[in-house]
């Protein structure tokens, strides 16, 4: 009697194990040897230069499965071509979840692009994670718990600009280029929550520009003739790129700063011309390569180890390649943090639940932080200017 109680508990104790993994191979995108995450990123179109990103992390994922991957499963990630296109994006989105069944996307690229996808996933329930925008809707955890987001909020970086600029320029006048959608809006929101009762006073002229321009020149123009001392420009690189060299070009020579989005000396600097650049200001919480304080740092030694032996060829200077590894080292401490449990629910309970992360590419004392009521996973900025050779810190680490 006692054995055959002894053999049933055995035989019930292997059916909730096979049931078990039944139901984590039942999640899509999900089988006994693979995890399938899907991402869409403009690898063509006016912001291209971000398509690094994503081939940075299909490098590192790559590396991943070389070490045994996660329980036995390989990453299989899949990366669709939106163009920066929101309806392009909601179309790849959609063949990404219900044609490919990817377990959840990771890094899709843009505010407008991730707005345009965000009701279908989380009606869907289809973790969206770690979005390649600051825009500060994508911290909404109460009304979109199935997305988050992967950059520190531009809203708060565009408070440091404001109250960079009232200490530095108490009495500046300054012009505000931006991207005419929620990127931009988004920064606007911030320079006005800076600057306070004050922002009347300080901004004195803004223009927009849409990311089909072919150029920025009469904005430029019309910025400089309003008299202003101070220039924000608030873009993605190519059109960065196009504001450095053509304020050089018209010989005005405002205190310039320009969005940690575009600050990437390899995708917006060196094509505007590196002594264009001399004093530009931007705020930045990850190690940027061409600051000769990380040349022996043991993080970016990691991070050089691995553009070597997996991207040769790369543009060092390019800080989207660095950007891309930091966010794949945190998804891929998210999918350790999973275990045995790779359900839609596990990973989204895991990647909002970070504790005190040190990523090899952050600032040092920087960490990343994400609970189920607080989807920021970065709050700290630091200064920099650029030399003329590459980007230096200054003044201290900021509690946002």
């Amino acid at each position: 009697m006692q054995r055959r109680h002894l053999l049933q508990g055995l035989a019930a104790g292997a059916g909730i194990a096979a049931f078990g993994r039944a139901a984590r191979a039942a999640t899509p995108g999900v089988t006994e040897s693979e995890i399938r995450i899907g991402c869409t990123q403009p690898l063509s179109g006016p912001a291209s230069a971000y398509g690094i990103i994503s081939r940075t992390e299909a490098a590192y994922f790559g590396m991943v499965n070389e070490q045994g991957g996660f329980d036995g499963r390989r990453i299989n990630f899949i990366v669709y071509d939106d163009g920066y296109s929101p309806p392009r994006t909601v179309e790849m989105v959609r063949k990404l979840v219900e044609d490919d069944k990817v377990a959840f996307l990771f890094q899709t690229l843009g505010t407008a692009n991730n707005t345009a996808i965000r009701q279908y996933c989380n009606d869907n329930k289809v973790p969206q994670l770690s979005v390649a925008t600051g825009a500060e809707k994508f911290s909404d955890y109460q009304h979109f718990p199935w997305t988050t987001p992967g950059n520190a909020s531009y809203r708060s970086e565009a408070q440091i600009y404001a109250k960079y600029i009232a200490r530095e320029r108490p009495q500046g006048k300054v012009a505000v280029l931006y991207q005419n959608d929620d990127l931009g809006k988004d920064y606007v929101s911030g320079l006005k929550s800076g600057f306070g009762d004050a922002f009347d006073r300080f901004v004195i002229k803004t223009a927009t520009y849409e990311v089909t321009d072919p150029t920025i020149d009469s904005q430029i123009a019309t910025l400089q003739a309003s008299g202003a001392d101070v220039m924000v420009t608030i873009a993605t690189p190519k059109f960065g790129a196009m504001a450095i060299r053509k304020i050089a070009e018209v010989g005005w020579k405002p205190l310039h700063i320009i969005g940690n989005v575009a600050s990437s000396v390899g995708a917006v600097i060196k094509p505007a011309g590196m002594e264009n650049a001399v004093g530009l200001v931007t705020a930045i919480y990850g190690k940027d390569p061409t600051d000769r304080r990380w040349a022996n740092d043991a993080g970016m030694n990691l991070w050089r180890a691995f553009m070597a032996k997996y991207m040769p060829g790369t543009d060092l200077s390019d800080l989207n390649t660095v950007y891309g590894y930091g966010q794949a080292f945190t998804m891929t401490h998210v999918l350790r943090q999973c275990g045995t449990d790779f359900s839609r629910e596990n990973i989204l309970r895991q990647a909002t639940n970070i504790r005190n992360l040190e990523s090899p590419t952050l600032l040092p004392d920087i960490r990343i932080n994400m609970s189920p009521t607080d989807y920021h996973p970065v709050r700290q900025f630091q200064l920099e200017r650029f030399s003329g050779r590459g980007w230096e810190l200054f003044g201290e680490v900021i509690e946002t």
